[in-house]
């Protein structure tokens, strides 16, 4: 199996510089690449260029321009070739699906973030000694860079990434491994029912607070921002003010992100079987459509945008796409098994009569049956019809 880690590098000033040069003159790369391909398709008969043709030039770019592509890796200028390949192979996939396609658009110096070297050993080199406390990465046209490397990487690794967020620069590993040994069987299954009030309510009757990392930072990425409005464009003090706003995003998501893997973790050393909803989370924060006026042409009659907007970013704050995703992969490794359930009806559904009704459910805490009576919080009635869904489509799937 493939599992990935990601380490803080260390660089020197004279590094960050060259790492900065790295990604510009990749980004550089890309966006020739794009303006080939869409200026091929616009003016000589629709032709159509690919990663192939653009790949064979690369020695003549490098030769052309030796100080700035010809000192970076081969390999790793494949790779940026490769992922505007993948970009229009999306653009297309979209075009043919119906949705919207999303043309590939030229990349700005400071969105170009992450360098791929497709393999250890060709540009880069993850050094990594035993009798040396200090590991370093070899770049090419960059040199030994310190790695701050928390946990040990395990198996062979695969591809090297170079990342920078805001200030801070990351090397991403992608290591083959054989598959880990399964976690002792607790004999052990549950449901889990997310939500907004409480982040999660399992079958058991317990909970998980939601703790609301984006909500309670609210108030400092609102000062931090209005701050960077007054903030002249192109000045210094612009830039300074960006990287604080992203430094507190950064913060929010971080703290996101551990509560999702500490979260997963527990269920996933304490149960054999999880179900959970296959939420739409994508449909679910979308933004409600107008409602024209048929009375008053040009004007729209009130559809609760402002309420739903509320909703929008409590599901975004609560990060249910980031956890369900953490939570499968940490079963994966573990053995355990994760199955997603159809999550309509789960919480007005009785467990005990399976009776389905609007009235089951009076508030957004309470359930209350209307036919045989049955009380217990919402939340809880979701998880058991969950766990019970789950267990009935395993049942089925190995008959």
């Amino acid at each position: 199996m493939i599992r990935a880690y990601k380490f803080l590098m260390r660089p020197t000033v004279g590094q960050t510089q060259a790492l900065t040069e790295m990604l510009r003159d990749h980004c550089s790369l890309y966006n020739g690449a794009l303006e080939e391909r869409r200026d091929a398709y616009r003016h000589i008969a629709r032709t159509s260029v690919t990663y192939g043709m653009q790949s064979a030039q690369l020695k003549e770019i490098r030769a052309f321009d030796p100080e700035c592509q010809g000192r970076w890796s081969f390999s790793s200028q494949q790779a940026t070739l490769r992922r505007l390949d993948k970009a229009f192979a999306a653009f297309f996939r979209r075009v043919k699906a119906g949705e919207k396609p999303g043309y590939p658009r030229f990349r700005s110096v400071k969105r170009f973030d992450t360098v791929e070297f497709p393999k250890d050993g060709d540009g880069c080199r993850w050094d990594a000694t035993a009798h040396d406390p200090v590991t370093r990465v070899r770049l090419q046209g960059v040199g030994c860079v310190r790695v701050h490397q928390h946990r040990p990487v395990v198996g062979k690794v695969k591809t090297i990434s170079v990342k920078r967020e805001g200030r801070r620069w990351y090397v991403i590993l992608t290591a083959d491994q054989a598959k880990p040994e399964p976690l002792p069987a607790t004999g052990s299954a549950v449901g889990i029912d997310l939500g907004i009030a409480n982040f999660l309510a399992d079958s058991n009757g317990e909970f998980i607070p939601n703790p609301r990392h984006g909500d309670k930072s609210a108030a400092k990425l609102a000062a931090a921002q209005q701050k960077l409005s007054r903030c002249k464009r192109g000045s210094r003090r612009r830039r300074e003010q960006v990287k604080t706003v992203a430094q507190l995003h950064r913060k929010v998501r971080r703290q996101r992100l551990d509560h999702a893997h500490k979260t997963a973790l527990d269920l996933v050393r304490e149960h054999d079987f999880i179900a959970h909803e296959g939420l739409k989370i994508r449909s679910m924060v979308r933004a409600p459509a107008p409602k024209p006026d048929p009375a008053q042409p040009g004007s729209f009659l009130p559809n609760g945008a402002a309420a739903k907007s509320g909703l929008n970013k409590s599901i975004n704050d609560a990060g249910w796409g980031v956890f369900l995703a953490i939570l499968t992969a940490k079963a994966e490794c573990a053995g355990r098994e994760v199955m997603a359930v159809d999550p309509r009806n789960t919480s007005r559904r009785c467990p005990e009569c399976r009776h389905t009704a609007n009235e089951n459910r009076p508030t957004q805490k309470t359930f209350h049956c209307v036919n045989c009576g049955h009380r217990a919080h919402a939340d809880t009635v979701g998880a058991l019809n969950v766990l019970r869904a789950g267990l009935a489509r395993r049942k089925a799937n190995q008959a």
